[in-house]
Formats: C-alpha cells, structure tokens, sequence
C-alpha cells in the first residue's frame, strides 16, 4: 500500500506536536491503527513510550519527550534558568519540580538524568509558563522570580558557578522584576535573602 500521503500528514502532526505523537492524536486525524503498524515495521516511525509515536529520521526533543509523560513534570532550578538563557552550562542532570504526593516512580526508573524536586501543591503551579527550548519546541518551566527562589531555597544543592551567575544577572541587570520577586519571596520564605542581594547588587 503506498503510504505517502499518509507519511506526510503524519510527519506534519509530529512536527507541530513537538517531534511526540499519541495514538489518540493520530486516530483523531484518521489515521488508522494498521497503518501506525506498518509504518512501525517500515522504520519509519518509532515507538518512543507507551502510546507516543515519533519520526525515526528525527532526533526528538528531550524536554518535549520527558514532560509528555505527566503535565505536572516542570522544568526548575539549573535547567529552567538555562531554557531561560540565564545559564551556560548545557544540563546534563535535567531539574524537574512535582508536587508532593505524586507518584513518579516510573518515569525515575526511565529516565535516570533527572533530578526531582518536590513542592507543595498549593505552590506547585506558581511561576509557571510556556519557555522554547532549543530545538524550538514548547515546554512548561519556572519563570525566572520562581527560579531564583528555588535557588536560593536550595543553595546548598545548586552548582556555585550556576547560583553565582544567576543570582548576579537577575539582581544587577534588566531582568529583575522587583514587585514579583518580593511576592514569590513571600510564599518561599526568603524574602530577607531576596531583599539582602537586592541592597548589594542593585
């Protein structure tokens, strides 16, 4: 059976869904299943995990792969600043923050470069926005007054180089936002530390 016209609206989707595909999506645009099947056995789709298809020609994007398995998985710390272009340092360990409670444990056994961190969920969802990654494609992460709480938080855990860097840029440049900054510092309780750099480096 000639699947061209086939290839090309599903090579289409991928593209547009960020390089990953579900079946569900596939069959919403009409595609049927044997043909998925058929373009398995061909090479010329790949099963990337449970029911997410991607272009074997193409290399998927790792940000975009990982947090399609749960959309609460959202890039913080280290690998948010460097999405952010606060950093220079390519991640090789990827930060991802989940609410307390949520059980990850399958995705830690599949993809062992990522380092958890845990929030409360009434905090979990703050400072959340859509952020490109570098091969183009849109992700969850952190917003920079939520990234540098976190740091500060968790300073002893963080990469000097990465913390001194960043906590430098935001406070001495452009890019801090004083009125968010204090609010996030509020719920994270840092605010005295936030307001110290703030005094220093303004």
């Amino acid at each position: 059976m000639d699947y061209t016209a086939i290839k090309d609206k599903i090579k289409f989707i991928i593209e547009n869904e960020g390089g990953l595909v579900s079946g569900k999506v596939l069959k919403e645009a009409g595609i049927q299943r044997i043909a998925i099947y058929s373009l398995l056995d061909e090479g010329f789709l790949t099963k990337e995990s449970h029911g997410k298809y991607g272009l074997s020609d193409n290399t998927p994007d790792e940000y975009k792969v990982i947090q399609s398995r749960s959309g609460k998985l959202i890039f913080s710390h280290a690998t948010s600043l460097y999405l952010h272009g606060m950093s220079d340092r390519v991640p090789h360990t990827l930060d991802i923050t989940v609410p307390q409670g949520d059980n990850i444990s399958r995705i830690k056994k599949t993809y062992p470069n990522i380092r958890f961190h845990y929030s409360k969920k009434e905090q979990w969802d703050l400072g959340i926005q859509d952020i490109i990654t570098p091969q183009g494609y849109k992700v969850k992460a952190y917003d920079l007054e939520r990234c540098i709480c976190d740091l500060i938080r968790d300073k002893d855990s963080v990469d000097t180089q990465v913390y001194t860097q960043a906590i430098r840029e935001y406070f001495s440049g452009k890019k801090c936002n004083t009125r968010k900054i204090i609010k996030y510092s509020k719920v994270f309780n840092v605010e005295e530390k936030v307001r110290n750099y703030m005094e220093v480096l303004q």
